[in-house]
């Protein structure tokens, strides 16, 4: 048992790739310490949430959470740090049970707060509001949904855009980057284990920016290619206008890079556009995404796209929905506008009621569902490039794709798959019962 009295810990992370590659970093941090790691609240000293906030919904789950493990295991301590302690400290507070508030600002310390420093836990520690500091915090993150063999490296973290609607640069701070030697170490590390690495951030394109004014993300890719043996690398979301075409001109190259192309788009309103102060305009974005389809005929094409943002009209949902079908995307990320208090959409006029908001994201979900149906069966008699996942029966292609393997192999492994039909949720090896026409 350590000094503290603590014996067993518990990390929960809520949301995105970012939030659990911080969350794998506490947990090796914590271990550490000295701390035992445990898959349970019910037996843990102390519980450490890790949270989102990028929506109410987020918010609700995380105060259910802690309401939940507080009734079933009330003398554990809960720690409850990541983007939700940012914005509101003294909200979760108040929530029973939470003996720590620790920002995203404080994040690095809290191995040491809850160890090293000895504090006490009788009443309240709240440790946070400014981003005081650089540290960036990162593990891989090897066990993400269930899957083990592809592991998710942060590498950038923060954001200096404003757009509108998010409330992610006040809670995690501007941009900043991994160096490329941590990079590349860890890459090389990984590579030793697993076939493919997830590239992730919360602005990824912005990698290097900080670090140099002559440094850019695809500097970072090449050496990755030159300086490591790993497979195959994966990008995840990489901003519209940091698609450059030196960028795609090198996905498309290499063999060694999933041909998955996602951009977030949000809108394909001009007019939204503008109120959510991004930075491209639909055609700018139209123009990266042909490019990509050009440079790569069978490549994923994924968009994050919002609905019912303030002020939204029936025609210029209407607009956005034309705008989404002219383009050849392979998927869709389609999420509800959500009120974040502290931004500019919040306070705005013209507010969507909600019923309509989700009427609008169901309407775009069927573009999506039909989208992707339409390029699965255009793969069918094809050969894809496929990563063997979970217990070996299943694999995910190149280009984003689920695959239903005739026979069990090996996971984590990259083999070429004949594709026979489509399934459900993806595709099938030809071999493998049942398909869909």
């Amino acid at each position: 048992m350590t000094q503290c009295g603590l014996d067993r810990f518990l990390v929960k992370s809520f949301g995105c790739r970012a939030s659990q590659a911080d969350g794998a970093a506490l947990q090796a941090g914590l271990a550490a310490k000295g701390l035992a790691p445990t898959s349970a609240a019910a037996d843990a000293d102390v519980v450490v949430l890790n949270t989102c906030t990028v929506t109410s919904t987020a918010d609700d789950e995380l105060r259910q959470v802690v309401r939940r493990i507080h009734r079933e295991r009330p003398q554990a301590r809960i720690v409850v740090t990541g983007c939700y302690a940012q914005r509101a400290p003294e909200e979760i507070a108040m929530l029973p049970g939470v003996a720590m508030v620790v920002g995203n600002s404080h994040k690095t310390h809290i191995p040491d707060l809850l160890v090293g420093a000895g504090l006490p836990y009788h009443g309240q520690i709240h440790v946070g509001d400014i981003f005081e500091q650089r540290d960036f915090l990162s593990a891989p993150v090897v066990d993400a949904l269930g899957d083990r063999t592809r592991p998710n490296l942060k590498i950038q973290d923060g954001c200096s855009n404003r757009c509108s609607f998010c409330i992610i640069p006040f809670v995690r701070g501007r941009s900043r980057s991994a160096s490329p030697e941590q990079v590349i170490a860890e890459v090389r590390r990984l590579a030793e284990t697993h076939s493919e690495v997830v590239l992730s951030g919360i602005n990824l394109g912005r990698w290097g920016r900080d670090l140099s004014s002559r440094v850019r993300f695809v500097n970072l890719l090449r050496r990755l290619l030159d300086e490591t043996p790993v497979e195959r690398l994966r990008l995840s979301s990489v901003e519209p206008m940091d698609w450059s075409d030196e960028l795609l001109d090198l996905v498309a190259g290499s063999s060694r890079i999933a041909k998955h192309v996602h951009a977030p788009l949000q809108s394909g309103s001009d007019r939204v556009l503008r109120r959510m102060h991004r930075r491209y305009r639909p055609v700018h974005y139209a123009n990266r995404i042909r490019a990509a389809r050009e440079r790569m005929p069978d490549c994923a094409l994924g968009a994050d796209v919002m609905t019912g943002f303030p002020g939204e009209t029936e025609a210029e949902f209407e607009e956005s929905r034309a705008f989404i079908e002219s383009l050849p995307f392979t998927y869709l990320h389609v999420f509800t506008y959500s009120e974040r208090p502290g931004t500019p959409a919040a306070e705005a006029q013209g507010s969507v009621p909600m019923p309509v908001r989700k009427q609008r994201t169901h309407i775009l979900r069927e573009v999506s569902r039909r989208k992707n149906l339409e390029f699965r069966r255009s793969l069918v008699g094809r050969a894809l490039s496929v990563v063997t996942i979970e217990d070996g029966r299943v694999g995910l292609s190149d280009n984003y794709v689920k695959v239903a393997l005739a026979r069990v192999r090996e996971p984590n492994r990259i083999e070429s798959v004949a594709i026979g039909g489509v399934v459900s949720d993806g595709l099938a090896e030809s071999g493998a019962l049942p398909v869909l026409a």
